[in-house]
């Protein structure tokens, strides 16, 4: 198979050229591979064919992308792949600020550095970065990217496109109308509109403002003042972007109202009702609720069908964050997850989380066809002309609070194509599987204590209990012990290289750290992954 490399050829590959080589425009400017001087410093400035092909390269040799495919392969040189496996190579930050490690200084920048200098701090970039395609960093919400969507996202890169008109960018346009209207099938619409935004907090702002606009239409226009205090109603182990939203735009973080959560962490439809008649008594407007499915630490879907029927007996907006959750539409046995999801007016899903697309990428989906664009347009006359040579509803711009926009919908609708639904279907079961099996290895797992007493998501919540501890009484200064051992065991592991695994009390519980393992699709984990992440965890912790 030939890589990018064995098609270059010598009139185009710039380590081949020469300045004798260099080419004439028709204005006599020469362009081409030339050298010039710069203060000390020598540049090449045909270099920057060279220098992405070096990425290229760094990309693959540096195993960035575990789960390579001989598509990504045909892009890259195919480089012999370094057998460097760990997660992170940890630098404490004032050695990067005091020049010991890394040269991130732009103090002697004034006349650029070298070509051959560049891929040295390119390199340097790649070593001091945590690898997120590493099996064992399971520190986030995201893991590694999908191959496919990296292709793609190199694409739009170099493209340098905004999403704005469809006359500045016509094949993403119809790719971002096709992503929405494929996952509107999936969550059962039939019909609506939608938008990619930059991250799900983005995303649940535009549910928050299009419950108000739709609760009081003209907040758009005339803004808050003389209007009543509203009210939003999510889970207490909500998001806390919901918090922000709130903030933003202008109802105010206590107006946010934290409903209890079950012992799995889900919302309790009865204490929403409870809450939404208190909020009335208190003289607010309740405006939405939010719904999580595949909440931030626990993995919990909160109850559809019981909070859309709150949600219309009392004429509120159904907004549904799963931004986490979101990725079970493509499976037949953990669909049933988002049963009720159909009933919702928006709805959020981060395909950047589980299914790996590459940061970032975030959908808005909303029920009311026209009602995106109503909320949120404020006809520039300079981008958005109403007597345009071709249908203006094709513009998605105006449904935008941003102007410049990146062509995010592009990986997935990449990845899509490539893998199928079947493909994804094959991807999310397999981290549900993956998490089942860890879950059920520390059940009788000596040492370790689960959080829940049963699992919903990709997600395993548990404590280590190190030797000293074991058999003893759980008592309040026993607790105060265990809350002690997984930030020790996050720095030891952090500090080898090993592996990376989040950890959190949970206020809303009474909990104290733990540790929160998150499976996703990228890349494609198996039972020896998981019974590593076991036998560490003890390694690790056996002496604390």
């Amino acid at each position: 198979m030939n890589s990018i490399s064995d098609e270059i050829t010598p009139e185009t590959s710039c380590e081949s050229r020469r300045i004798d080589d260099s080419i004439s425009d028709k204005n006599g400017m020469k362009t081409g591979c030339s050298t010039s001087k710069s203060g000390d410093s020598e540049n090449d400035s045909c270099s920057d064919s060279a220098l992405l092909q070096f990425v290229v390269d760094l990309v693959t040799s540096k195993r960035l992308l575990t789960s390579q495919t001989s598509f990504v392969k045909k892009i890259s040189s195919e480089a012999v792949m370094e057998d460097d496996r760990k997660v992170v190579e940890f630098v404490f930050p004032e050695l990067f600020e005091n020049g010991t490690k890394g040269s991130i200084s732009l103090d002697s920048a004034t006349n650029g550095v070298s070509d051959s200098d560049l891929r040295k701090l390119f390199s340097e970039a790649v070593k001091f970065s945590v690898k997120t395609g590493n099996p064992y960093f399971r520190n986030q919400l995201y893991g590694g990217a999908d191959p496919y969507g990296v292709a793609a996202a190199w694409l739009v890169e170099a493209l340098n496109t905004n999403q704005g008109t469809f006359e500045i960018a016509p094949f993403f346009s119809m790719v971002e109308r096709e992503i929405l209207k494929q996952i509107r099938h999936l969550i059962g619409w039939n019909s609506g509109d939608g938008i990619f935004s930059p991250g799900g907090s983005v995303a649940n702002m535009y549910g928050i403002v299009a419950s108000r606009y739709k609760k009081f239409p003209n907040s758009k226009t005339q803004g808050l003042h003389g209007l009543p205090p509203m009210a939003v109603f999510a889970s207490e182990d909500s998001h806390y972007s919901i918090a922000k939203s709130a903030h933003w735009v202008g109802i105010g973080t206590e107006n946010v109202v934290p409903v209890r959560t079950d012992e799995l962490g889900r919302m309790i439809p009865d204490d929403l009702e409870w809450k939404i008649n208190q909020s009335k008594g208190a003289g607010k407007v309740p405006i939405c609720v939010i719904a999580t499915c595949g909440s931030t630490v626990l993995g919990a879907f909160d109850p559809l069908p019981e909070i859309g029927a709150l949600c219309r007996k009392h004429d509120l907006w159904l907004h549904v964050d799963a931004c986490m959750g979101g990725a079970v539409i493509f499976s037949g046995k953990f669909r049933h997850l988002l049963n009720g999801v159909e009933e919702a007016d928006s709805f959020i899903w981060n395909p950047h989380k589980m299914l790996g697309a590459p940061l970032q990428c975030s959908a808005f989906l909303i029920k009311e066809p026209g009602f995106l664009l109503e909320c949120n347009k404020a006809s520039a006359a300079y981008l958005f002309q109403q007597d345009k040579f071709y249908d203006v509803s094709y513009d998605s711009g105006d449904k935008s609070v941003q102007c410049g926009r990146k062509t995010d919908s592009f990986k997935l609708w990449a990845m899509w194509k490539a893998r199928g639904t079947s493909g994804f279907r094959n991807l999310v079961e397999n981290a549900f599987h993956c998490a089942n099996y860890f879950y059920d290895q520390l059940k009788d797992k000596d040492g370790f204590k689960l959080v829940l007493p049963a699992k919903q998501s990709a997600h395993v919540c548990f404590w280590y209990i190190p030797v000293r501890l074991r058999g003893l009484e759980e008592t309040e200064e026993w607790w105060n012990e265990v809350s002690k051992v997984a930030p020790e065991i996050k720095k030891r592991m952090t500090l080898k290289g090993s592996m990376m695994i989040g950890y959190q009390p949970l206020a809303s519980k009474k909990l104290r750290n733990f540790f929160r393992l998150v499976i996703t699709c990228h890349p494609s984990l198996t039972h020896q992954h998981m019974d590593e992440i076991v036998s560490e965890i003890d390694r690790l912790g056996q002496n604390i």
